[in-house]
Formats: C-alpha cells, structure tokens, sequence
C-alpha cells in the first residue's frame, strides 16, 4: 500500500467520524433548542480543528509505529490524487447550491453554516471514496 493510499485512508477515517459526532450533537440541541438559540459556532470551529490535528497526529503515529520506506508520490499518486480532486470538487459545487438556496431564502445561519460544512464534508468522503477505488480496483 503506497503513502499515498495510507493518508487516503487515513482522512475517510476522520472524515467520517468526527462529521459524524458533530452532527449527532447538533440535532439532540436542534430536537430540544430553537436553532436561533443553538451556540453551534464552537462545536463547528471544534470539530474541523480536531479533524485537522487528528491528522496530523495520525499521520506521525502510523508513520512512527509502522514506518515508511516511501513518501513520494509516484506518477500514478498524482494522476489518482488529480481524479478524486476534481470529482470532490464537481460535488462540492453541487453540494453548495443548498446552502446557497438557503441563503437566498433567508434561512438562519445555523442551517446555512451547517449546509457549508456538510457540503465539505461529503465533498471529501466522496473524493476520498474515489481515490481508494482508484487505488484498489486500477487507474
């Protein structure tokens, strides 16, 4: 398994939990608090702070418990690297037209930070996603 596919990995994992755990604690405030009333800006600030220090944390306990004879990206790295990106970013545009809708509709903030993050969120999931097949079925 190169690098490369490692970090992919790596990041699905963090991806998806922390959204998850995030989101889980918004809607149990949402279900008993008007969303007017919800301080969600530090849970959200929290959460993709904890998914950027997992990261790295991650990164240098795999790095240091199983060790890396190669952190270079090859041709192919780069070229299924290139693939997912662009696929993340066709869905992020996409998936940033609701929070846009919401804005033009005049919705709290707390629903159109919230579209924002999870437009980032299932941005990276499916770019993520995208590479992994890549790397495990052939570019």
């Amino acid at each position: 398994m190169s690098y490369e596919e490692k970090n992919a990995w790596r990041y699905l994992v963090i991806g998806v939990v922390i959204p998850i755990a995030y989101f889980a604690i918004i809607l149990q405030r949402v279900s008993t608090t008007p969303v007017s009333e919800i301080a969600y800006q530090p849970l959200l600030l929290g959460a993709i702070g904890l998914a950027i220090v997992a990261a790295i944390v991650l990164a240098i306990l795999t790095s240091i418990l199983f060790g890396s004879k190669d952190d270079r990206a090859d041709q192919r790295d780069t070229a299924i690297g290139r693939r997912g990106d662009t696929v993340g970013f066709y869905v992020m545009s996409i998936a940033t037209l609701g929070a846009l809708a919401l804005a033009l509709v005049g919705a709290e903030q707390f629903w159109i930070a919230n579209a924002i993050y999870a437009a980032f969120v299932i941005s990276a999931i499916v770019s993520t996603v995208v590479k992994l097949i890549a790397y495990r079925r052939g570019f």
